[in-house]
């Protein structure tokens, strides 16, 4: 459904503005909710019983905004890559339909309203997003020189779980579980790029762009597995370190069965599959979200 509002809005806005939304990717909801997800686990766990509202509608939009600002910058840096690789060759940077200067104009743009709107709920969450930036820019060239570009990727999305558990407290201080939240979200990250990265390993190839699936190759779902203990033990672990009810770990077990049959499932070699997979990885995300809401109630 996500998906659908999400394609409508960018087909039926007007043609001067609907090169901006393909920019920021807003037909691909997948970025953004995968982006999101474990900023909301922080949200819930920071607010009990109670969830405040008003929090989760910030990080929401402001999720939106951070990676249609790293989309765009991201777009500039892969330019000439992106006009060599069969999926991405119609961005609008690589196909010419928006200049580089005014694709880093609306990059900027959307990070400073993204930081207005989390300043709605205090300046302390401006702050840590803002602390993001830098290695939000740095990502794309890290496929050039680092061997591992996924792992530096996860560390920046994960930085949401910082900005979710801060939208609600206004501090600094995270406990420990906040830092289970932060590795399960991690390595879940690891899980879904490399996923991702599969569908384009032959061009990364050719073109001599790192990433997971080459790094990897045919023992990718094996390291993959791995990860997928990790990510459900850092949950757990957070949960653990709080007074969550029995459902919290039943949930959290089923969601690890859940991306261990997505696991199982997919094949690295057929793009479309992988896509899938990637997508379904959501469905994880929203099930630890589950787990984290009916432990607070049992």
């Amino acid at each position: 459904m996500l998906h659908k509002i999400s394609t409508d809005v960018v087909a039926k806005s007007p043609d001067s503005a609907r090169a901006y939304l393909l920019l920021m990717r807003l037909d691909r909801p997948t970025g953004y909710v995968l982006y999101l997800l474990p900023g909301l686990w922080a949200v819930i766990l920071a607010s009990g019983q109670r969830t405040d509202l008003s929090a989760v509608v910030v990080v929401a939009i402001a999720a939106v905004l951070v990676r249609g600002a790293a989309c765009a910058v991201n777009d500039v840096v892969d330019r000439d890559v992106d006009a060599r690789v069969a999926r991405t060759v119609t961005r609008p940077v690589a196909s010419g339909a928006i200049s580089v200067g005014n694709a880093l104009l609306f990059a900027a743009a959307q990070a400073v309203v993204a930081l207005l709107v989390l300043a709605v709920a205090n300046v302390e969450t401006a702050l840590v997003a803002g602390a993001s930036y830098p290695l939000i820019v740095a990502y794309p060239f890290m496929k050039r020189i680092f061997f591992w570009p996924s792992a530096f990727l996860a560390l920046v999305m994960s930085v949401y779980v910082l900005i979710g558990w801060t939208a609600v407290t206004g501090s600094f201080h995270y406990p420990l579980a906040v830092y289970g939240l932060y590795a399960c979200g991690a390595v879940w990250t690891l899980i879904h790029d490399a996923i991702y990265s599969h569908q384009d390993k032959e061009y990364d190839r050719n073109i001599g762009v790192r990433s997971s699936a080459l790094l990897f190759g045919k023992a990718t779902k094996a390291w993959l597995a791995m990860f997928v203990a990790i990510s459900v033990a850092g949950v757990l672990w957070a949960g653990s370190r709080t007074s969550m009810g029995w459902a919290f770990y039943l949930i959290v077990v089923l969601a690890g069965i859940f991306l261990s049959y997505l696991l199982a499932r997919v094949d690295l070699d057929d793009p479309k599959s992988c896509w899938d997979a990637f997508v379904a990885n959501t469905y994880f995300g929203w099930i630890i979200l589950a787990a984290v809401i009916a432990g607070q109630f049992t």
